[in-house]
């Protein structure tokens, strides 16, 4: 590769993941999610005021904005992780401080998702599983990401450790504490609000029991 190229896979990436699905999705409700809730652009925040269904919709494609770049990237390149992870962080900044909305994006967990999703889709799957069960079970979103943010980047430090050359293995494990640090300090408020006992619960069983509520009536 060449220097010209990780570039244009860098703001190829960034750009990808400018687009805000949680903004389109409440612009079609009409809504601003910007003023809902707690003003987060995310899928959390989705969850709150729009629902299981239309939340499910907005992770899902979060995660693709950096699942889709990291995964073209890995294979155009030759299998080659670097780029994978070249790509996805890209992505994940777009998501984070999007040029086209002044830099207030959300906060990177679906797109971390896509980007662990393309690199090591079995463990990726696992702990989305394992996360939506301690969600519905403690209705706390931002407990999950902790979760999700420590054990997939530990998961995939110990692998690239295993199976890379050194300098390769240097390089993801320095992007891997990026993704680290920026999801973490993307959820600074949130941190702060469960140490004080004040964090809001997003409770996946109540919109359940709500929408099925509707249906039978």
């Amino acid at each position: 590769m060449i220097w010209w190229q990780v570039l244009i896979v860098i703001a190829v990436s960034y750009l990808c993941g400018n687009i805000s699905i949680a903004r389109i999705i409440s612009k079609k409700k009409n809504q601003d999610i910007t003023k809902l809730g707690s003003g987060n652009p995310g899928m959390t925040n989705t969850l709150r005021n729009f629902g299981v269904k239309l939340a499910a919709i907005n992770l899902l494609l979060d995660m693709l904005k950096a699942f889709a770049p990291a995964l073209i990237s890995y294979y155009v390149f030759g299998e080659d992780r670097v780029m994978l992870y070249i790509a996805g962080l890209s992505a994940m900044c777009g998501h984070i401080y999007p040029v086209f909305y002044k830099f207030k994006g959300g906060k990177g967990i679906s797109s971390m998702m896509g980007i662990f999703l393309a690199s090591n889709p079995i463990a990726t799957i696992t702990i989305m599983l394992i996360g939506a069960v301690i969600w519905f079970i403690f209705e706390y979103g931002s407990v999950v990401s902790f979760l999700c943010i420590t054990t997939l980047t530990v998961v995939e430090g110990i692998r690239a450790k295993m199976s890379l050359p050194e300098l390769d293995r240097k390089i993801i494990c320095l992007m891997l504490f990026a993704i680290f640090i920026f999801t973490w300090y993307a959820h600074r408020k949130n941190i702060e609000r469960l140490l004080l006992g004040k964090e809001s619960k997003a409770s996946i069983k109540k919109k359940v029991k709500k929408k099925l509520n509707q249906k039978a009536s």
